[in-house]
């Protein structure tokens, strides 16, 4: 059983404050993926996490136990770093092999621990070589291999596939799923990539500004953003905006006034939304149909064909909007376009930037209360 607990976590860097009172629970086997921007702390927390930072204030617990004032090398986890950091003068067999050394353990014992990591990794053929013979994905599955034969409770993962190429990357997310199931290991992984977050994680933490935005799986995170910025975080191509009005809110819906004049009614609670009230709608670009009768109208500025889908950029005033289309559209650079979409696909934004809730998520909520109150 390995599970963590974040209770009120804060960092400061003097008058700097970089995480700023996180809660988190992080349970048993959970692969667990902190995403945001570039100086959103999510490296500073799962440094705080490894003890290679201390929290200025809060409390970290592993198993039930406080361990904020244990160190690194007691806390029983294991961290992958961006870089490598592989001794160039040993082979990947002592590169494995060597906390093992540091630690007291028997030749014997390092070897059957450093062959089972390596069997898992598939680095058997590799063992005798050394770094500079291997290439990106290679040194990286050593690296994860030194992890692994200290057979941490928890693995930390930073930015472990940044380095690699974009090949590489799809093959070394194939292999960390794998791994995970293979090892049953609880494991939290840091990335700026919403792509690695959405294909890996059991659970995402978005973050931003040193405070955690929302917390769920991906589809939750994908289908139910809490707010504007998750939003446009999650999803790639990103979420596409634009500003309407509204028009009537009641039991049914959120009635609003798209760009050109048309209404349209989104399936979502009304909240304190009033008539003539400014909102965001989003939808998403997977979820924009081209349609002649459509209540949109544009011009594409761009296209992108990628053989089986095509990015159409299309411009409507100040706008950009991209709208994924089929491989084969015959559209071209400067047409005007006609296009919709299905209104439960859409999201509202309010003047906040929080999201207005689905009906339909609504009326489940509704349910568990009352099954809960039963």
């Amino acid at each position: 059983m390995s599970t963590l607990q974040l209770k009120q976590i804060t960092k400061s860097f003097d008058d700097t404050h970089v995480i700023k009172g996180v809660d988190l629970e992080v349970n048993d086997r959970e692969f667990v993926v902190f995403v945001g921007p570039s100086g959103c702390g999510k490296s500073t927390l799962l440094r705080i996490i490894a003890g290679l930072e201390s929290a200025s204030s809060g409390d970290l617990v592993i198993d039930g136990k406080r361990i904020n004032d244990v160190g690194p090398a007691d806390r029983g986890l294991a961290m992958v770093f961006q870089s490598y950091a592989l001794y160039p003068h040993m082979t990947v067999e002592d590169n494995m092999g060597f906390s093992l050394r540091l630690a007291g353990e028997s030749k014997e014992a390092r070897r059957t621990k450093v062959m089972e990591a390596a069997r898992i990794l598939q680095l058997e053929p590799l063992l005798d070589r050394k770094p500079k013979a291997l290439s990106g994905g290679q040194r990286q599955r050593v690296a994860i291999g030194r992890a692994i034969v200290r057979n941490p409770s928890i693995f930390l993962f930073d930015e472990p596939l940044s380095n690699l190429d974009a090949a590489l990357r799809v093959q070394m997310r194939i292999e960390l799923a794998r791994l995970h199931e293979e090892l049953d290991a609880t494991m939290i992984y840091v990335t700026h990539d919403q792509i690695e977050a959405m294909t890996m994680a059991d659970k995402i933490v978005v973050l931003q500004g040193g405070e955690v935005e929302q917390v769920g799986s991906p589809m939750e995170l994908y289908h139910h953003p809490c707010n504007r910025f998750v939003a446009g975080f999650i999803g790639s191509p990103k979420m596409n905006f634009l500003p309407v009005e509204t028009v009537n809110a009641d039991a049914d819906g959120v009635e609003v006034t798209l760009p050109g004049g048309r209404p349209c009614r989104v399936p979502v609670t009304a909240g304190d939304t009033r008539p003539g009230a400014a909102l965001e709608l989003g939808i998403r670009p997977e979820h924009l149909m081209l349609d002649d009768e459509g209540p949109l109208e544009g011009e594409i500025q761009v296209i992108e064909r990628l053989g089986g889908q095509t990015s159409l950029y299309i411009t409507m005033g100040e706008t950009l909007l991209t709208l994924m289309a089929d491989g084969d559209v015959s559209h071209r650079v400067h047409d005007k376009v006609r296009f919709g979409f299905e209104p439960g696909r859409a999201h509202l934004f309010d003047a906040e930037g929080l999201a207005l809730t689905s009906l339909e998520r609504h009326h489940l909520a509704g349910l568990k209360r009352q099954d809960h109150r039963g």
